[in-house]
């Protein structure tokens, strides 16, 4: 590849910039990418973009197309093998396309009957999992029966909350009435998609259980899967009250949920606190934890078997105890619940010990690369959450600073018994505050595409949280699981509450502080991938072609710096909309739900929550609807009678609403209950000569101002306006039914 990229060019013509130097450069880093073997995390990198591709594709791909593809293409990169730049390019693009392929097989395996439409019916179905949580419990139900509903459209899986389950446990098979409606879809475009992810885990509809619910006898056994997931949730929960009951409070919650990874415990204000402070990740059994599990196995056991003389010494000690970790942390990802952070986290893990028993290194970008395959092999889906974004990227970049963290260590090995004390005192803080301060820039733009939020704080509430958590919480659990089956456990538990609530204080002083969240516009594609690009560039390459990474990391900022605003949001059933005023903040018009306008909220930038009074101040609302003046010197009308028709369409430049809107109206713009029914959520931004439409289901749109094109404007044939009719009813979505499908998995970074 050197000798490739360093021949002359053909046209031979001059350029100021020295070019011989500069291909001199590019030859020389290009020959020590290839000597330290950097190529190989590139292959990961074009598989995650093959997965990026299939999820961009429209409908469902054919599968034989990228399979065939990639059989084609590693057919050729082997037949080339002995040319390193045809062989390196046919092999990207292979691993690019088996991604795609991945991709669309595992939409294929997990391709599952969803609802499209509320239904109340009687249905009956296995507890998989039970979680508690504040004013009743959570249960996912693994579908026997539905009442009205044929098995072809029945879904697998649903998600329903109860307000009394006493007696409830994972195995069981009830009955009973339950409410349901279709998991759903984001909020606005490019916001979390719940029902994505519900499709992938083969949940097909979300809501309660209505009326009493009855246990009743299995007439057969449940599957063996089903009832392992059973046995392991029951296990958790056990574990769970046990520990909360121990430490008791707050601190309860949060030793729990550090244990079993059950987080229904934990108050709602606890978790703005651990937010607030930069620390909710702990919360979150993955990496960590995971690796502190593993860590605390490793240690103890190769310490037990160096004391035995003859062992340390004819055996290999590191080797042992690394199969012991794995073993320790396979068993820990099982009873925690084996969530997507904490498989992957276990993957990682496995990886790195793995480099032990075969004498490699165990912290290398090539085993991130290699977990990285295997995970997104398994998972392609993972690729587009926050968790395996935030959790990989910090730590390719830390891995790109382990070099310079080496060197301190060694100098301070020097000197008597106090400094090298000291010496390592100061190692291990600075090892503290510098990987969090890595880390942290490495999330950044991941939290602010996916939360819109960031804690400047946070470098504090880690330093001064993580070593509470690294030293007493997470060895006291696990003697405390050892203790468990013995009775012995409640001291433990107990211990380690004393340092959680330690925890839970720094969190509060940290999080009190002015600014502790800040709330940003939504981060733009564009920006993401410009600035995940120059992660990529700084923590890949070994040579000095990372400082490649300025280029798009600088157009990746500036990006982010000028965030495109959306002048309208809009629900996904014309319940409510948000419209921004001329004074330049949001309006809210309609009934849409709290969860809902906070999401608008975020996405503008805008850290009002959604009861604050000033959100209704600019528009003008009656029975009939809302009309806000916008900037530009439009008139934006928010319709939810027929009656208001008339005027609205005189004298509002757009119209939108969720009924059907008569085909005479003037208004320049009209966007009605027809178009939301085939869009989904909206957004629209205006422009001078055009309106730009983003939607869930179509993507982005641009039409004209002239609105008559845009409708089915047949004048001759228009009915007449009704001069009376029923409001619109509320959002069929119920507040608590959508909390409850969505808070667990898009409130917050979980790394």
């Amino acid at each position: 590849m050197a000798r490739a990229v360093a021949l002359p060019l053909s046209s031979g013509i001059p350029l100021i910039w020295s070019l011989p130097d500069g291909r001199a450069w590019l030859s020389r880093n290009m020959a020590l990418e290839v000597e330290q073997r950097r190529l190989f995390p590139w292959i990961a990198i074009f598989f995650g973009i093959g997965i990026v591709l299939f999820f961009q594709a429209d409908g469902q791909p054919a599968l034989w197309a990228p399979v065939g593809a990639f059989g084609l293409f590693g057919a050729a990169a082997i037949a080339s093998r002995r040319h390193l730049t045809v062989f390196s390019i046919l092999i990207a693009l292979a691993a690019l396309l088996a991604g795609f392929s991945a991709g669309a097989i595992r939409a294929r395996s997990v391709a599952a009957p969803a609802l499209t439409r509320l239904v109340i019916a009687p249905v009956t179905g296995f507890i998989e999992t039970v979680e508690d949580r504040e004013g009743g419990k959570r249960l996912l139900l693994r579908l026997t029966g539905m009442m009205g509903v044929a098995d072809a459209g029945r879904p697998e899986r649903i998600r329903v909350s109860v307000r009394s389950g006493e007696g409830l446990s994972p195995g069981q098979l009830i009955a009973g009435t339950a409410r349901l409606l279709p998991p759903p879809q984001a909020a606005w475009p490019g916001g979390y998609d719940f029902a994505r992810d519900a499709s992938f885990k083969g949940i097909g509809a979300v809501g309660s259980m209505v009326g009493q619910v009855r246990r009743i006898d299995s007439p057969q056994r449940p599957g063996w899967s089903l009832w392992l997931a059973a046995r392991v949730d029951e296990a958790r929960n056990a574990l769970t009250e046990r520990i909360a009951s121990a430490i008791g409070g707050a601190a309860g919650g949060v030793g729990a949920a550090l244990v079993t990874g059950k987080r229904g415990l934990i108050p709602e204000p606890t978790n703005d606190v651990l937010r607030a402070a930069g620390i909710y990740h702990i919360v979150s059994i993955s990496g960590l934890h995971m690796v502190l599990a593993a860590g605390t196995f490793f240690w103890v056991v190769r310490a037990l078997l160096a004391l035995a003389p003859g062992v340390a010494l004819l055996w290999p000690v590191k080797k042992m105890a690394a199969v012991a970790a794995m073993a320790g942390a396979t068993i820990y990802c099982i009873f925690s619940g084996s969530d997507v952070a904490t498989e992957r986290s276990l993957v990682m893990t496995l990886v790195m010990f793995g480099a032990i028993l075969v004498d490699r290194p165990a912290l290398s970008i090539r085993n991130l690369s290699i977990a990285a395959l295997i995970v997104l092999a398994r998972e392609p889906e993972a690729l587009l959450g926050p968790s395996f974004q935030m959790s990989f990227g910090a730590v390719a970049a830390m891995m790109a600073l382990v070099p310079l963290m080496h060197r301190p260590r060694l100098e301070g090995a020097r000197g008597g018994f106090v400094a090298r004390g000291v010496s390592w005192i100061g190692t291990a803080m600075l090892g503290l505050v510098t990987t969090t301060l890595v880390a942290s820039f490495a999330t950044a733009p991941f939290a602010a595409y996916h939360f819109q939020s960031l804690n400047p704080y946070g470098l504090i509430g880690n330093a001064l949280a993580l070593p509470l958590v690294s030293l007493i919480v997470m060895p006291s659990a696990l003697l405390g699981v050892l203790a468990y089956p013995f009775g012995l456990d409640r001291p433990i538990w107990q211990f380690m509450g004393m340092a959680v609530s330690q925890v839970l204080d720094v969190s509060a002083w940290v999080g009190g502080f002015s600014g502790s969240t800040l709330v940003v516009p939504a981060l733009g594609g564009a920006a993401l991938v410009l600035l995940s690009l120059g992660l990529i560039l700084v923590s890949v390459p070994a040579s000095a072609l990372r400082w490649m990474a300025l280029v798009p990391a600088g157009a990746g900022l500036a990006f982010a710096a000028t965030p495109d605003r959306y002048d309208v949001f809009i629900d996904r059933d014309g319940a409510g909309a948000a419209i921004r005023a001329k004074g330049g903040r949001l309006a809210l018009v309609g009934r849409p739900s709290d969860f809902v306008a906070e999401q608008w909220l975020r996405a503008d930038g805008d850290a009002r929550n959604a009861d604050d009074g000033s959100l209704r101040q600019e528009a003008k609302c009656d029975a009939a609807g809302c009309v806000v003046a916008a900037a530009g010197g439009r008139w934006v009308a928010f319709v939810q009678d027929f009656t208001a028709f008339e005027e609205d369409c005189r004298r509002a430049t757009v119209i939108v609403t969720r009924l059907k809107a008569p085909p005479i109206c003037k208004a320049s713009f009209v966007l009605d209950g027809d178009d939301l029914k085939e869009r989904g959520a909206t957004t629209i931004r205006f422009n001078p000569e055009t309106v730009e439409l983003r939607s869930v289901r179509k993507g982005r749109e641009v039409r004209t101002w002239a609105g008559k094109e845009v409708h089915r404007a047949d004048v001759s044939s228009a009915p007449e306006i009704p001069r009376r009719a029923r409001p619109v009813p509320e959002q069929d979505f119920p507040e608590e039914d959508l909390n409850a499908s969505d808070e667990s998995s898009t409130s917050r970074p979980m790394h």
